[in-house]
């Protein structure tokens, strides 16, 4: 296990399975430490994301006590009602306002990017954030944000991403921001390539190939 390498993946009613659950798997095949954290108003046995699957979690915010000191990333899966709880969650803004504060990893994918609207991170730096997320929550977002049509945006402590069909190259590049390429590469070795549809024409998409390549990385560039 990378001790030194723990991440938060928050959950509600609502949540994109995808997006959750595929981040949740590569960080632990990366051996990253992850608590799956239950967002609601009362604990329930689980919660059944937006394709009707039922996904239990670790802890429950406002039940168990948790030690949020100890984990250095905080992960915001979208589906349009898991991201809306997620996003009106005081609990959770404080601490993805918190996390970016202290320099630590946020990363959102597909509508879960309106929880770092909520949480203010758009006037945490002064100058415009660079991000993506779905064009669905595009409009909600530009006008606050540098949003880029791309499908990873990685802008120094925080990565954001357009969608469930990008889940994979998301949770990797968690993964190699927590603890480095030959990490996400070692993770990456013995999991075959996943199939895309992509303008009604199939594609490789070759995760080896992808960590050897850039992403949209704004880190540590002036663009203002």
């Amino acid at each position: 296990m990378n001790s030194s390498s723990k991440a938060i993946v928050f959950i509600a009613e609502g949540t994109e399975e995808i997006e959750a659950v595929v981040t949740i798997d590569v960080l632990r095949r990366a051996e990253i430490e992850v608590l799956v954290v239950g967002v609601s108003q009362i604990k329930v046995p689980y919660y059944i994301c937006s394709r009707k699957v039922k996904i239990v979690p670790d802890a429950y915010i406002d039940v168990d006590t948790i030690n949020f000191d100890n984990y250095n990333a905080a992960i915001i899966p979208g589906g349009v009602l898991g991201a809306k709880i997620l996003s009106e969650n005081d609990q959770v803004q404080r601490i993805l306002a918190d996390f970016y504060a202290q320099g630590k990893i946020v990363a959102t994918i597909c509508a879960g990017a309106l929880a770092i609207k909520t949480a203010n991170l758009h006037n945490k730096r002064g100058k415009k954030l660079h991000i993506t997320a779905h064009s669905s929550v595009k409009a909600e977002l530009e006008n606050d944000f540098d949003f880029h049509d791309e499908r990873v945006v990685v802008d120094d402590h925080l990565i954001t991403a357009a969608g469930p069909g990008v889940s994979f190259e998301f949770a990797f590049s968690i993964v190699k921001k927590l603890a480095g390429d030959d990490v996400a590469k070692s993770a990456a070795a013995p999991m075959i390539n996943s199939v895309l549809l992509v303008n009604k024409e199939y594609l490789i998409f070759d995760l080896w190939l992808f960590l050897e390549t850039e992403n949209a990385d704004f880190s540590g560039k002036n663009y203002h």
